[in-house]
């Protein structure tokens, strides 16, 4: 057999035919056909999402463990595409708000107000049955030997105490406010050692601060103090109770005016609804209340008046 003759002398064509038989049984693969054509509005719908936040009370890997059940809670009840995202801090929180990153979200009183301020439209929605009415616990290490009264506890002007975060209502906001109405003077002024704050762990970390003796005193939520006692987090008698605040609004969940947009005119009503319709204690216990009842800015009109008179806001 000559060379020209030789069956080498056919691969290219048999090459070329392959390419060209590969790409049409891939291009079968691909293309849809008629009958599997998507629905155009799938890929929009599906990006679509509420995310969920709250102000940083607790450690993450706890926090992020009580609001599963509510984020199951409202997509089932909603029909939609529901996210819980931890925010690292309570700043972090409003400014995640204020850019759209996040759209229902857990505030305290203070931090709400921040939040409604800076964007238009945002509305308070739904608060814990108690927050009307809430307050703040100061406690000392049980080393101090102060226990309760009725009479703001003056002797703890010169122990180590720490607030929560700088941003906390109960933590810091109206405990600074008692504090300059039963001393006259601010708390810089009052203590003789300079005062702490949390900035992680909220509420957590200062009642084990003050039951494991590394400071001798602060001032905490108390439904968070509470709830850590009965849990048998820390022990009552590590970190008595020394004085209780007057009563204040306090936490809310607010939501953001993109929900309307994204959802459709009344969305917001309808998560409403549904939040304080909830009567399940798994969903409810992301909060540490028992139900959720309805709430309005104009409700948080005083935290807003307080925090303008300490300077805290303009």
């Amino acid at each position: 057999m000559s060379l020209m003759q030789s069956p080498l002398r056919k691969w290219p064509h048999f090459l070329k035919m392959s390419a060209l038989a590969l790409v049409a049984l891939v291009g079968t693969l691909i293309l849809p056909s008629c009958d599997d054509k998507e629905d155009p509005t799938a890929g929009e719908m599906s990006t679509k999402v509420l995310v969920v936040t709250a102000i940083p009370d607790e450690k993450h890997s706890d926090q992020e463990a009580n609001y599963e059940e509510l984020r199951r809670y409202l997509a089932d009840q909603l029909g939609i595409k529901v996210e819980f995202s931890i925010s690292a801090s309570y700043d972090a929180a409003v400014e995640r708000f204020k850019n759209g990153e996040v759209h229902l979200v857990w505030f305290g009183g203070f931090t709400g107000v921040q939040a409604r301020k800076a964007v238009p439209g945002a509305r308070a929605i739904a608060q814990g049955d108690v927050d009307p009415k809430y307050k703040s616990y100061f406690i000392a290490h049980k080393s101090t030997g102060l226990t309760k009264s009725d009479d703001f506890p003056v002797a703890i002007k010169d122990l180590s105490f720490t607030f929560g975060s700088k941003s906390s209502t109960s933590g810091r906001l109206m405990p600074t406010y008692f504090i300059l109405k039963q001393t006259g003077v601010m708390p810089d002024q009052f203590f003789t050692q300079p005062t702490q704050f949390q900035t992680v762990g909220g509420h957590d970390a200062t009642a084990r601060a003050v039951a494991g003796g590394s400071v001798d005193a602060g001032v905490l939520s108390y439904k968070k103090y509470d709830s850590m006692v009965a849990s048998g987090e820390i022990r009552a008698e590590d970190a008595p109770i020394i004085w209780e605040t007057p009563e204040y609004a306090d936490y809310n969940l607010t939501v953001h005016p993109a929900l309307e947009e994204m959802f459709g005119e009344g969305f917001i009503d309808q998560l409403q609804r549904v939040l304080v319709e909830c009567e399940d204690e798994k969903v409810l216990k992301a909060f540490l209340r028992k139900r959720l009842i309805p709430a309005s800015n104009e409700e948080f009109d005083g935290i807003h008046e307080v925090a303008r008179e300490l300077g805290m806001m303009r």
